[in-house]
């Protein structure tokens, strides 16, 4: 008998949906064709000690499955549970009459439990584009795939619940997430408060331009100044965000398998990998290319602490990413696309030692050490980040002040003002949303400058020696701060703000 059950593959994030043809007929022998992996090759083992255990049998005939289309590399222990349903369908050991509404998915243990899959999101928005009415998968991938609408998600704890749900037996529930209602209610605040933070007024000013236009920020100043301190309280000040960069957000975690039982994410992600971390673990890649630290951190905040500690080639990848906002994995069978809007929060020390040019402090550097140092970092790189600010250590005085900074509340709301303008500006573009994204056509349109702006630019062009490219990241910059001043114009104060954020730039800084 010839029974076809449905199962899913992700490639990158988004899934393809894969036909499971079972045939059993006369004769002795299990054939597994379609482009298996060994995990899956391997799933004949678990199946049958899974249906033994729960007293039913692999039975023995010739069973020959096919995972069509055939052409698609087939990989992991997820379609353990879509075999072996099939098998027993085949079998007649359970009723199949509506099995082909069901997308099916799970691993199972020798003793017929159901191990978590990776993927849950994709697969269920996929199952709804293509008519699927029924989702069966492991109980804590539930919440996760209930996101999605219009599709019943049923969470399993073991094979035997599903077999007796074809049967008749035992209905299962599904289950149900007002994703909306789930989602406003959890909009909350992260646990770092710029309150915390002494001091330190011209650099949270920065933080708060870099929030409110997106803007990629770097942080120099010598250890102990809070640089550290400062990037962790970034999210706190970013907008909430929208359900829409929810969902994205939450579709790379799950293709990762960092979702699980949370469902829908409603925090910022904050990602700050270690100074080890290798080219492919930061965009993203491997035989089956998985997505990397910087599409972890997609609408969220990437922090790269010790900014020169980090192997050359590591930094260079990420030049392309930082201006296309997604990148591109390519291997020779297929080509993935994951999408990468993050922004960048870096930091370093000025010099080897740490100390900026410190009379006091027990160990300095050169300025040559310090130019060899920077010089770790490229031009293009460096081009890339719009603000570039010092930060110096906060004196004694302001560390034993009782009285606390502003806290984060009231920054955000003025951070979310500034990024509503934007959205308002940008309604009719696509993939623009906030002013660093702006392409060049549209920082010519939206950042219109006034004669004695230009000529204020135009100094400063030339004394800094800045490249074409700094001076787009200045132009987007004083847009933010013109935002959230509620400016409809780039006044000259904005522009001579936005040129004080170009730190590295600057010709002799290092004197």
């Amino acid at each position: 008998m010839l029974v076809k059950v449905y199962g899913s593959a992700v490639f990158g994030v988004e899934a393809t949906t894969i036909t499971v043809e079972v045939n059993i007929d006369k004769g002795i022998g299990y054939h597994l064709v379609g482009l298996p992996d060994n995990a899956v090759r391997e799933s004949s083992y678990r199946i049958s000690a899974a249906l033994a255990n729960n007293n039913y049998k692999l039975p023995g005939k010739k069973i020959i499955i096919n995972m069509a289309p055939a052409d698609i590399r087939k990989e992991g222990a997820a379609y353990d549970l879509t075999l072996a349903i099939g098998i027993l369908a085949a079998s007649n050991q359970i009723q199949s009459e509506n099995i082909e509404d069901y997308i099916i998915m799970g691993e199972l243990s020798l003793d017929g439990s159901l191990q978590p899959i990776k993927g849950a999101l994709p697969i269920a928005i996929k199952a709804r584009e293509e008519g699927f009415k029924n989702f069966i998968l492991p109980k804590e991938n539930a919440k996760e795939a209930a996101i999605v609408n219009d599709v019943n998600v049923y969470g399993v704890d073991n094979i035997l619940q599903v077999i007796n749900h074809f049967n008749g037996k035992e209905i299962l529930e599904p289950t149900i997430v007002d994703t909306r209602a789930e989602f406003y209610k959890n909009i909350d605040f992260p646990e770092h408060d710029f309150a915390d933070v002494k001091g330190q007024e011209s650099i949270k000013r920065c933080m708060e331009i870099a929030a409110a236009g997106g803007h990629n920020i770097i942080l120099i100043g010598p250890p102990g100044a809070g640089k550290t301190m400062l990037a962790k309280r970034l999210p706190s000040i970013l907008p909430p965000m929208t359900l829409h960069e929810a969902l994205e957000t939450t579709k790379i975690h799950s293709v990762v398998g960092k979702v699980k039982n949370s469902g829908l994410m409603y925090q910022r992600p904050f990602r700050s990998p270690h100074h080890t971390i290798s080219d492919v673990a930061l965009v993203g890649g491997g035989q089956y290319p998985q997505p990397g630290e910087i599409s972890l951190a997609h609408n969220g905040v990437l922090f790269l602490d010790e900014l020169p500690e980090f192997k050359r080639t590591v930094l260079e990848v990420m030049r392309q990413p930082l201006e296309d906002r997604e990148v591109t994995i390519s291997r020779a069978r297929f080509t993935v696309n994951y999408p990468s809007s993050f922004m960048l929060v870096a930091s370093m020390n000025p010099s080897p030692s740490g100390y900026f040019n410190d009379g006091n402090s027990p160990v300095t550097s050169s300025p040559a050490e310090m130019q060899r140092y920077l010089s770790k970092i490229s031009g293009p790189l460096l081009d890339r980040i719009d603000i570039h600010i010092e930060v110096t250590p906060v004196p004694f005085e302001k560390l034993s002040e009782e009285r606390k900074g502003e806290n984060s509340v009231d920054i955000r709301k003025r951070v979310t003002e500034a990024r509503e303008l934007q959205s308002e500006r940008f309604q009719e573009y696509e993939n623009t949303h906030y002013n660093a994204q702006m392409n060049v056509k549209q920082i010519r349109k939206f950042c219109k400058l006034s004669e004695e702006s230009k000529n204020l630019l135009k100094n400063a062009m030339e004394k800094l020696n800045l490249s074409a490219r700094a001076y787009d990241r200045i132009l987007k910059v004083s847009r933010t701060i013109a935002d959230l001043d509620s400016s409809k114009n780039i006044e000259p104060n904005h522009i001579a703000e936005a040129i004080q954020y170009r730190s590295l730039d600057r010709e002799g800084w290092l004197s």
